[in-house]
């Protein structure tokens, strides 16, 4: 075993159990702020770690933005994570760092591979009228890709205009024109299903 797992103590056979570790699986681990400089020093183990601690987050956003292809968008995400991790240079933003690489690669994944579709979007809140949820999802289904996608990304996932941006490849200018066409053709479509 390597020297970087924490061993059970001698007097109690139990795991020590504190805020320098992760569970990982079977065993514990150093937590993220230990591993990402050894991951970025070239540490294996570290790297491996790292990427198993995160897929659970990556996946898990990839197919909520999109489930058609959210295994390949998490592919993506954690190969982009895997390539990118050496210019990470602040490990308390490595989670954020993670999910807008998540949020990124889903949103080109999507693109690249496949149509968007009101059943694309994820469960809404459990106590939310099913009527409301089928009415949102007509209209969304009425709606542009480009208008249906930016709605998403702020409403459902909470993204402001720069992580949407970001996440999108476009200029802010560009994500916010579409925020307020994608809002005003939603208000519109919505209060024409309605009449």
């Amino acid at each position: 075993m390597s020297s970087t797992l924490m061993s059970s103590t001698p007097e109690t056979g139990a795991e020590p159990r504190g805020a320098d570790v992760i569970a990982l699986r079977d065993r514990h681990v150093p937590e993220v702020g230990v591993l990402l400089p050894r991951a970025q020093a070239g540490d294996r183990q570290a790297m491996n770690d790292l990427l198993q601690h995160v897929a659970p987050l990556v996946v898990r956003v990839c197919q909520r933005v999109t489930r058609r292809h959210g295994l390949d968008a998490a592919q993506e995400a954690m190969l982009s994570i895997y390539r990118g991790i050496h210019g990470l240079r602040e490990p308390n933003a490595f989670h954020a760092w993670v999910r807008a690489i998540a949020v990124r690669e889903a949103v080109r994944t999507h693109r690249r591979l496949g149509d968007f579709a009101a059943e694309d979007l994820p469960d809404l809140a459990q106590d939310t009228n099913p009527m409301a949820v089928v009415h949102i999802s007509d209209v969304l289904d009425r709606l542009p890709d480009h208008h249906r996608e930016v709605l998403t990304l702020r409403v459902v996932y909470g993204l402001d205009e720069q992580e949407m941006a970001t996440a999108l490849a476009l200029p802010l200018g560009t994500v916010r024109s579409r925020l307020y066409r994608a809002r005003r053709n939603f208000h519109d479509a919505w209060h024409q299903q309605s009449a």
